[in-house]
């Protein structure tokens, strides 16, 4: 038996059903790699199960900190490995679900900045010019320094930002940086497994799933927490919140609202597949959307 496993993939995959079947029938226990889970009362729109959802199942990483409060992926990695190292001493099997990539790289690979790499002051200076000058500035400010970078994260504000906040802090290019990475052995023996979908089928449960998460109270869940006005950057980012506070604020109509957490909850999956599309080590299960757990999981036994 490997000494995790990991279900990774796009929102709306079933990776939490999976995992909860896979724990039940391997005595495990689901560690959430998450980026939104982590925030308490952030319910609804995060899709986190109830606790009969659960069959009992334990879960880690789930509602361990406020809306207020950051989390970011060194915070993620020490405590993923601190509740790995507690599963393992009760001969529990750790189950690490979520699409959060990035995360998932980090645990098995060691975080993506060492320590001390992370300056708040020069990311929000950064912050600041992509927001005034726009993310096409932020490319030809790295591409001197760092073109592989510029070109793989073209468009992608967040991971301009990162390089160039490490380049100016180390003073190596976070391409090279990759690519030492990507030569590492992994730090725990892992079943990695990305579910995966038809385009189609997966972009219709999504529709439908946030049609759900309104008839379950998404609006209300958000409006609570706007009102409260102390949302931390990374909280405030996410998909559903984020463009109901923007609503709330009078920038868009409720039906609008609506339409783009759909749509940006579609892009979000797409850009997880192509995360997950190009890591190593990642064993690909495609599933047509309706095949019962364990069907799954006995195609994935042979891997474990």
């Amino acid at each position: 038996m490997k000494e995790i496993v990991i279900i990774s993939g796009p929102t709306a995959s079933g990776k939490s059903d999976l995992a909860i079947a896979l724990c039940r029938m391997k005595n495990g226990a689901v560690i959430s790699a998450d980026s939104m889970q982590v925030y308490k009362g952030m319910d609804v729109g995060t899709a986190k199960l109830k606790k009969e959802e659960m069959q009992g199942v334990k879960h880690y990483m789930i509602d361990i900190l406020d809306p207020h409060e950051e989390f970011n992926v060194a915070l993620f990695k020490d405590m993923a490995d601190g509740c790995i190292k507690e599963l393992k001493e009760k001969d529990t099997l750790p189950v690490i679900v979520g699409g959060t990539g990035f995360y998932i790289k980090a645990l098995l690979y060691g975080a993506p900045f060492d320590e001390g790499d992370v300056d708040e002051s020069v990311r929000k200076r950064y912050e600041e010019e992509g927001e005034l000058f726009g993310t096409e500035y932020l490319e030809k400010k790295l591409s001197p320094h760092d073109p592989v970078s510029a070109e793989k994260y073209r468009g992608n504000r967040k991971r301009l930002i990162r390089a160039l906040e490490y380049f100016e802090l180390t003073g190596r290019t976070l391409s090279s940086k990759n690519e030492e990475e990507n030569r590492k052995e992994p730090v725990y023996d892992a079943a990695h497994f990305c579910i995966t979908m038809p385009r189609d089928i997966l972009y219709e449960r999504i529709n439908k799933r946030v049609d759900l998460m309104f008839e379950r109270g998404l609006y209300e869940e958000a409006k609570q927490i706007f009102e409260r006005k102390d949302l931390s950057r990374t909280a405030g980012q996410a998909i559903g919140y984020k463009q109901l506070f923007e609503h709330f604020e009078g920038k868009t109509g409720f039906d609008e609202a609506r339409e783009n957490i759909k749509k940006e909850t579609r892009h979000f999956a797409k850009r997880q597949l192509t995360w997950f599309s190009h890591q190593k080590d990642i064993i690909m299960i495609e599933r047509k959307g309706d095949e019962p757990e364990e069907e799954i999981l006995g195609r994935m036994s042979a891997y474990l």
